[in-house]
C-alpha cells in the first residue's frame, strides 16, 4: 500500500473536491480513493461525467468491527462500515476503487440515480449488512435476498459462521452442520463450521 500523489485521476479529484478526497492508495496497480460521504454523490457524478469513469462494476460492503490492523482512512476517519464502489472507463480501461466510511445507523447516499446498475448491489448490502442507501430502499416488511421475517443481517462479523436449519417438506430438516465433519485448516472456523454445534439442536 502507498500514498498515490502522481496520478491524473487523482490529481484531478484532489482539484476538484479538495479535502473531500480523504486518501489515496494503490494496491497491485489498483487506486483506491476515500471519499467523505456526503461528497460520494457529486463526486460519482464528477466521475462519470468528466472523468469517463462510464461503466459501473459493483458496490460492496465490508464489516471492520474486529478488524485490528492498519486501514487506509487518516486517524480517526475509520468506522465500523465501508462500502466500495468499482467504476471503470471504457475508452480507456483503468479501473478505480471508491470507498466510503459509515457507523452502523449511519446512511449513504444511493448512487443508482447516476448508475442503475447501483440498485441491486446497494440492496443486497442493506440486506446483509444493514447498511442502508438514501434513495434506495429498504422497503419496509420487506428483505431483498433473504426472507421477509429473517431478524438481522448475516454478514455482520458478530453472526457466527455456521449453519441454518433447513425446514423440508413434510417439516424434515436438512442436516445441521454438526451432522457432517468438515474440517478446515484455518483457525478462524474452529468451532463454527464443525467442531461444535451450531444450529442448537
Amino acid at each position: 500500500m502507498s500514498v498515490v500523489t502522481d496520478r491524473a485521476e487523482v490529481s484531478k479529484l484532489k482539484e476538484q473536491f479538495g479535502d473531500a478526497i480523504r486518501f489515496a492508495t494503490l494496491k497491485r496497480d489498483d487506486l483506491f480513493i476515500g471519499v467523505a460521504v456526503g461528497d460520494l454523490h457529486k463526486v460519482v457524478t464528477f466521475l462519470k461525467q468528466a472523468m469517463n469513469f462510464d461503466y459501473y462494476s459493483e458496490c460492496v460492503g465490508v464489516d471492520y468491527s474486529t478488524w485490528t490492523h492498519a486501514r487506509d482512512w487518516p486517524a480517526g476517519e475509520a468506522k465500523r462500515f465501508e462500502v466500495v464502489h468499482n467504476f471503470m472507463s471504457t475508452k480507456t480501461f483503468s479501473r478505480l476503487f471508491l470507498k466510503v466510511t459509515v457507523e452502523d445507523g449511519q446512511p449513504v447516499p444511493t448512487v443508482k440515480d447516476i448508475f442503475l446498475g447501483a440498485e441491486y448491489p446497494e440492496r443486497e448490502i442493506q440486506d446483509l449488512y444493514g447498511v442502508e442507501f438514501e434513495g434506495n430502499g429498504p422497503i419496509k416488511g420487506e428483505r431483498f435476498l433473504l426472507p421477509n421475517d429473517w431478524v438481522g443481517y448475516p454478514l455482520r462479523k458478530e453472526v457466527p459462521l455456521g449453519g441454518e436449519d433447513v425446514v423440508f417438506d413434510q417439516h424434515t430438516l436438512g442436516p445441521a452442520v454438526e451432522d457432517i465433519s468438515m474440517p478446515h485448516a484455518g483457525e478462524s472456523f474452529a468451532g463454527k463450521t464443525g467442531s461444535e454445534g451450531v444450529s442448537g439442536r
